[in-house]
Parts: structure tokens; C-alpha cells; sequence
């Protein structure tokens, strides 16, 4: 791990920010030294360095200058005498937010440890419809907190990496923030599980250095047709990262796919080794996609088009596997600087793409195009902070299986893994529901109680002379939205 001092981040920050910011940011620092003097962290070192590193992560993002001031002054509520109007007057109303956002509630008179850990869990799940913001902090605490988590105890390492495997790489992944949850997945994933971690790390590491010459002739071979047909691009060679791979042969395994040989485990990874293509304009994506095919032979059934269905979490790209040198399977993945930009940080991109404007867009894409946004509400107003709000939200909104599914219009949803087409309608909105009809997948009729597989093409016929839900429905629903809509209903109708 990189080692940040002081100098190093006010060199990040001189290079992207105003003289206005870099002053203000000095001024949180100052304060943050101040307040922290005389703590330690376990490794020995000043408690400053901490919060330091969480502001370096947010600056290398472009977060904007209130939100590198909340990641400086983070633990102050929490671990200091500073109070959140302290804050508020020194800075202002939003940095004081913020840092209340991802401070732990204590001090109150709570029945048990157990109910101030499920106040706090519920907390940080609420923050992202709130403001995304308060997530990407709790995001960048909970990587320094991971890089670090050496000296802990063995217990809390483990503690904590399955909390970051339950609840933070989620988070992660809904706002595309890929590159924050891979290294937070393979890092929990060295806790938890040492031996696989090594084995799978050691294993994928000697197949990349053994490929490397091959992964290096595609790439010269593609740039070189790309730059005589005068398109910018750049193009770098990358690998499935280690716990992605460990999800994947699990899953082979529950398949009853599970060759003896490690080798032979790893060939039927098809997107192990990577080319990722960036060019400037979408247009060009589609250029690029020809050029490829016309050198090396793809493999039909992965193909993906993100570009024209982007995933719920903004990642677009075009995903292309083709036979390389040698018969080996390459996965290229190919987008505009933009749109790789979203690919690695997901929302925290915005910073960098829309500049002043990058806080509205953020939560406007998270109120606007996300099912979560809603799920989350209806949820909360179900359960409240309770260890069923934090078991739901688990389970169905940020669920271990999910299904790919298709739109009438060819957009792309993911739903819990046993969703039915009534689970489904009332995701998208409650008058689908209410006046639901029957249910057509892959253009033939279903039952209310059919579990939609993966791929499945879904269509909602409604009628406005539908009676609505009657009791049956409440068992054909597996999703909590669905249940408590379909019962609100009929309480309704009385």
C-alpha cells in the first residue's frame, strides 16, 4: 500500500483543486490535527493519518471540495468534542451533513450493543438516497480501514471483512464504483478465506505472466489497425480480480461444473484475461468491434452490448470474447474515456465529467433510474431501523443471485433470484401492479407464480377493468415491495 503523508496529498490536491479549495481544505486538516492530537491507531501511528488517507482516496476521485473536508473531519463528531454546529460554522451546512451522515450514532440509550450496530447499519444503507456522498465517504473510511486491517485481531478481521463482503461491496457496486469494490472484495476475501485467496491469486498471476507476450501482440495488433484507420485509442491489459474468479468456480461447482485441475477450472472462465479498448467517440466503439472481429474469431454467446443497455449501476461498455494467439479465450472491452471513467469509479466519476453540476446528477440518477431508490424507501417505511429492514435490504436489494431480465422496451433489470412477474410490476410502479392482468415472458403467457430465469423477456398486460390484487397474490410475490403493495391494496378495497 502507497504510503500518503501530508505532503503527498496537498500535492494531489494543489494539482486539482483552487487556491479557494486548497485553503479550505488545509483549514478541515488543521482542525482535524488539532482535534485528533494524542490518539493513536493500533498500528502506532497518529490517528491523522487515517482520515488522511480517506480524504487522499476522495481527492484522487475529483470529490468535490466539501466532501474532501467531511473525509478530513469524518471521526470528529464520533471521537472528538467537536459537535456538528461546530462544524457547520467553521465550514458550512453541507460539510456538516455529510459528516454527520457517516458518523456512528452513539450516546443514546440503546437497549443492547446489538441494537446500536442495526441504528448504525440502517444508517449507512439510508445514506444513499439521502446523498450518494455520504456513501462514497463510508466507502474510502472503510478502505483505509481494510488496507489496515493487519492489526487488528483475528476475530475482528474476520468481523469486518464479512461485514465489507455483506454491506459495503454492495454499496460499491450500485454506484459502479468497481474499482473501490474489487479491492475491497479481494482484500475481505484474504480474511476470510487465506488459503482459496492465495491459491487463486498465485494460480491467475502465472497465467497472466504467461500469457503476457500474447496479451501484448493483440494489443499491438489492435492499436496498430486502430491507428492507421486514424482513431485514438488506448488499450490496457487487465484480470478478473481474485474474488470474482473465487465467485465464479463456486458457482461452477453448485453447477456440478468442477474439473480436478485448477487449470482446467480457470478455461472455462472466459473473461479471465482482458484488453480494454478506449476511443472517443461511441461511434468509434462500434468501428473498433469490427476491426476485432476481423482479426481474431469472436465467440457468439458472449457477446454484450452495455453500450445500448447499460446495467443499473451506469457501467457501459461493448464485451466481446474472442479466440486470441494460441487458442486462448480474451475478453475485450470496449468504450469511450468517459465511459471507462464510469467503469472504474462509477458515480464518483461525475466529479470529473460534469464538474459543478456533478452532485445533482449523482442523486438524480440514483432517484430517478433506480429501482433500489424505491425498494429502499418501501422498505424503511416497513421496518424502520430493525434487523428486518437490514435483512430485506439484504436479501432483496442487494441480493447474492440475482436474474438478468428484459424490459418490453430492451432495457435491463436485475431482480432478487426467484422474483415472479408480480414482483417484477409492482418494481417499476405500483399502477402496474394494481391493474395487472397476466404476465407474457418470451412471448407466451405465464402464471402470476412464475420464476422469471435469466434473459427472460417480460411483458405486463394491464387493464383498466382489472379487479386488482386478491390473497392469492400475497403468496405468488416474493419480494417485500411486492407483498406490502399488493396488501395495501386489498386493505383498501376493504
Amino acid at each position: 500500500m502507497e504510503y500518503i503523508d501530508l505532503r503527498k496529498f496537498l500535492q494531489l490536491v494543489d494539482q486539482n483543486y483552487s487556491a479557494q479549495d486548497l485553503a479550505q481544505i488545509i483549514t478541515a486538516y488543521t482542525m482535524a490535527e488539532d482535534l485528533h492530537k494524542g490518539q493513536y491507531r493500533q498500528s502506532g501511528e497518529p490517528y491523522i493519518i487515517h482520515p488522511l488517507n480517506v480524504a487522499y482516496s476522495l481527492a484522487e476521485m475529483h470529490a468535490d471540495c466539501d466532501t474532501v473536508c467531511a473525509g478530513l473531519l469524518h471521526d470528529t463528531l464520533e471521537d472528538t468534542k467537536m459537535t456538528k454546529e461546530g462544524i457547520e460554522k467553521e465550514f458550512n451546512k453541507d460539510v456538516a451533513n455529510l459528516v454527520d451522515g457517516v458518523t456512528k450514532i452513539s450516546g443514546m440509550n440503546f437497549s443492547s450493543k446489538e441494537q446500536e450496530n442495526i441504528a448504525n447499519t440502517s444508517k449507512i444503507i439510508n445514506g444513499l438516497t439521502e446523498d450518494v456522498r455520504i456513501i462514497i465517504i463510508k466507502l474510502a473510511d472503510r478502505l483505509h480501514n481494510m488496507r489496515t486491517l493487519q492489526f487488528k485481531s483475528e476475530f475482528k478481521q474476520k468481523e469486518n471483512a464479512l461485514e465489507t463482503l455483506e454491506l459495503f461491496t454492495p454499496l460499491a457496486n450500485h454506484i459502479g464504483a468497481y474499482r473501490i469494490q474489487n479491492e475491497l472484495e479481494d482484500l475481505s476475501l484474504s480474511y476470510l478465506r487465506p488459503d482459496d485467496y492465495k491459491r487463486l491469486k498465485d494460480f491467475r498471476d502465472e497465467i497472466k505472466y504467461e500469457n503476457k507476450q500474447l496479451l501484448e501482440k493483440m494489443r499491438d495488433n489492435i492499436s496498430d489497425t486502430l491507428n492507421f484507420h486514424n482513431m485514438e485509442n488506448e488499450i490496457k491489459i487487465r484480470a478478473k480480480n481474485v474474488y470474482s474468479i473465487y465467485r465464479r468456480l463456486q458457482k461452477n461447482i453448485k453447477k456440478g461444473i468442477n474439473p480436478t485441475s485448477l487449470d482446467d477450472q480457470f478455461k472455462n472462465i472466459h473473461d479471465l484475461l482482458v484488453l480494454r479498448v478506449m476511443v472517443e467517440e461511441v461511434s468509434d466503439c462500434y468501428q473498433v468491434l469490427y476491426h476485432i472481429h476481423s482479426q481474431y474469431r469472436p465467440l457468439d454467446s458472449k457477446f454484450k452490448d452495455y453500450i445500448c443497455n447499460p446495467k443499473s449501476n451506469y457501467y457501459r461498455s461493448l464485451h466481446t470474447t474472442v479466440f486470441g494467439e494460441n487458442e486462448r479465450l480474451v475478453q475485450t472491452q470496449i468504450r469511450t474515456f468517459d465511459m471507462d471513467k464510469i467503469a472504474s469509479f462509477g458515480l464518483t466519476a461525475y466529479w470529473d465529467i460534469y464538474r459543478g453540476n456533478a452532485r445533482i446528477s449523482m442523486q438524480k440518477q440514483i432517484r430517478e433510474k433506480s429501482i433500489v431508490y424505491r425498494s429502499l424507501q418501501e422498505i424503511n417505511s416497513m421496518f424502520g431501523e430493525s434487523q428486518e429492514f437490514i435483512d430485506t435490504v439484504k436479501k432483496e436489494v442487494f441480493p447474492n443471485s440475482t436474474v438478468s431480465i428484459y424490459t418490453p422496451t430492451g432495457k435491463i433489470l436485475k431482480l432478487p433470484e426467484g422474483s415472479t412477474p408480480i414482483d417484477y410490476a409492482y418494481s417499476i410502479k405500483d399502477e402496474l401492479g394494481d391493474k395487472y392482468e397476466q404476465a407474457v415472458v418470451n412471448d407466451e403467457q405465464v402464471p402470476i407464480d412464475y420464476q422469471l430465469k435469466e434473459n427472460d423477456r417480460i411483458k405486463i398486460i394491464t387493464s383498466e377493468d382489472a379487479v386488482g390484487p386478491n390473497k392469492d397474490w400475497v403468496e405468488s410475490a416474493n419480494t417485500t415491495v411486492a407483498k406490502k403493495k399488493i396488501l395495501e391494496n386489498l386493505k383498501k378495497r376493504g
